[in-house]
């Protein structure tokens, strides 16, 4: 069974990602309705952190202290190609209960074996790139994850929603213009050929927050 799938982003009045004041409280505050059971987060956002990692030591390969009775949700992290290194600064944050590769048959096999080394768990899903309906898959029959919060930025969303796997979109539209030409969108994806590969979607909810963002909640249409 395919876990219910929900992005959650901020953006300008006119769709950008960047050069926003967002206030991470109210972001972040609003999350807790959907009680996750996993949060997908892109290697590229990961690699994107401001903050400076600290470097490793000996708690990067102790076996993770497991309990069932912990709710907090699972990160994962698709990264075929082997690029995040700092899965112990992750995992030191309070945020999730444990952590979850996805990588795919091409993904290099030192990199897989840093992984094993430091206890985090792998899916294989895909050959070249992960397959992520197949990880979705493999996320709620092993782990019983059935609802997904998507933390990234336009690539994983556009890879998400071009692939069917979105459920549900929630933007936080902040009172901000900001134009340019960067790619920092909330959907990225190759240009379409015609119309019929456009998405509707179903306004299922709108607020006025603080500071004068709006809160949209979209269900994507089937």
């Amino acid at each position: 069974m395919l876990p219910r799938v929900i992005l959650h982003n901020a953006v300008s009045a006119d769709g950008r990602m960047d050069w926003l004041s967002v206030d991470m409280g109210q972001y972040y505050g609003l999350v807790s309705r959907w009680k996750e059971d996993a949060t997908l987060v892109g290697a590229g956002t990961v690699l994107a952190a401001p903050d400076p990692v600290p470097p490793e030591d000996e708690a990067a390969f102790e076996p993770p202290e497991v309990s069932p009775r912990d709710k907090r949700p699972l990160l994962v992290i698709p990264d075929s190609r082997g690029r995040v290194r700092t899965w112990h600064a992750l995992r030191a944050a309070p945020y999730w209960r444990g952590m979850v590769a996805l990588v795919s048959r091409a993904t290099p096999r030192a990199y897989l074996h840093y992984l094993k080394q430091r206890h985090i768990d792998i899916i294989v899903a895909g050959n070249d790139r992960v397959d992520l309906r197949k990880a979705l898959h493999t996320l709620n029959r092993r782990y019983g994850v059935k609802v997904v919060r998507v933390d990234s930025g336009g690539t994983l969303n556009g890879v998400l929603l071009r692939a069917g796997l979105v459920d549900e979109v929630s933007i936080l539209v902040h009172p901000t213009l900001v134009g340019g030409t960067s790619p920092r969108a909330l959907y990225r994806a190759p240009d379409l050929t015609s119309a019929k590969g456009t998405l509707g979607v179903k306004l299922a909810h709108v607020a006025k927050l603080k500071g004068g963002v709006v809160w949209l909640r979209y269900q994507i249409r089937r």
